[in-house]
């Protein structure tokens, strides 16, 4: 007698401990992005049925296609069932399409419906670009079981159609400016998207996608952008580059005052490609990493006075920069 009491207490406080979750019907589905796995459970009393035969304690879970959409794959993982009596332990999980309404007259199944007491996968058939699905996860009364499973999981949806599409959520490419210049940040996203950026040093406005970044030094701006509930990350580096500021003329006579051809800022560039030649197009001189600066002279003879032409390429890490073109007169 003392068993038989205590064997109905346990398996009360079993059904009666959990509480119903959140996202146990359309209205209230809980956002699933791509590639960014979530802990759900089922748990609560039975009486919401599911959608795959035989199923209750459903739980409802939704998503929205990339601008390319394609398969669907989806991960349950982790599945922890407590072990009460007469409960099942396997989970069921289906993808829906509708038209947003969460009447369940709208929705459509879109095969397979999946289930399974272990970790499971499943891949959907091709599902339609920059369109809102629903996935419905719930538990069955396996193996003799009178009452649905009740579980704890992991789930993970990725593959075509959902991973983050480059065209769909991006920073834009590196770029270099001058200092005391600026550039514009172009972020992309879908459209309702919303975007914050930080820091927010030197750029216009921080909650657009398309600010003025005017920074003094290189900096490193990481945009926010969320949709339909997801939030993706990009980065952008606006490289600040120190102006270089040739000088036009070259007085080589000896006098120890403007004798070589000094370039202020050239220093900062290591690699910089300085390349200087006459009105004839000949190359008079040519240095890569300009550590010793010109004289005036080709192979160790004085040039003669006139007017010469120079291309100067700074050549940074993050790609070649537009060259610096001028000119530059010898006075002897």
């Amino acid at each position: 007698m003392r068993i038989a009491v205590v064997i109905p207490c346990l398996l009360l406080a079993g059904l009666t401990a959990f509480a119903q979750p959140p996202n146990n019907s359309c209205a209230t589905a809980q956002t699933l992005c791509g590639q960014q796995p979530v802990g759900g459970n089922n748990t609560g009393p039975p009486g919401i049925p599911g959608l795959c035969t035989n199923t209750n304690n459903v739980v409802w879970y939704t998503f929205t296609t990339n601008s390319l959409g394609g398969v669907l794959d989806v991960d349950i993982t982790g599945i922890d069932c407590p072990q009460v009596a007469n409960m099942g332990n396997m989970l069921t999980a289906l993808i829906l399409s509708g038209d947003g309404s969460c009447t369940l007259s709208t929705f459509s199944a879109v095969p397979p419906c999946v289930s399974d007491s272990q970790d499971f996968s499943f891949t959907t058939q091709a599902l339609n670009p920059s369109t809102q699905y629903w996935l419905t996860v719930a538990g069955a009364p396996n193996g003799g079981a009178t009452t649905p499973a009740q579980c704890d999981f992991t789930i993970d949806v990725s593959g075509p159609g959902v991973d983050i599409v480059g065209v769909d959520y991006s920073a834009g490419s590196d770029v270099e400016i001058g200092q005391g210049g600026s550039t514009q940040l172009i972020a992309t996203g879908p459209a309702g998207s919303t975007f914050i950026w930080s820091p927010t040093t030197g750029l216009s406005d921080n909650n657009i996608p398309n600010p003025i970044a005017a920074p003094t030094g290189s900096t490193t701006y990481t945009v926010t952008t969320t949709t339909n509930g997801c939030t993706y990350v990009d980065q952008v580096t606006v490289n600040v580059i120190r102006l270089i500021e040739p000088p036009n003329t070259l007085t080589p006579n000896g006098d120890g005052f403007n004798d070589t051809w000094e370039i202020p800022g050239i220093n900062d560039y290591p690699g910089a490609e300085v390349v200087i030649h006459d009105r004839w197009g000949q190359i008079v001189y040519r240095a890569i990493g300009y550590r010793e600066p010109w004289d005036g002279t080709n192979k160790g003879k004085k040039l003669s006075e006139g007017t010469y032409y120079y291309s100067i390429r700074l050549n940074q890490l993050q790609g070649q920069s537009d060259p610096y073109l001028g000119f530059i007169s010898i006075v002897r």
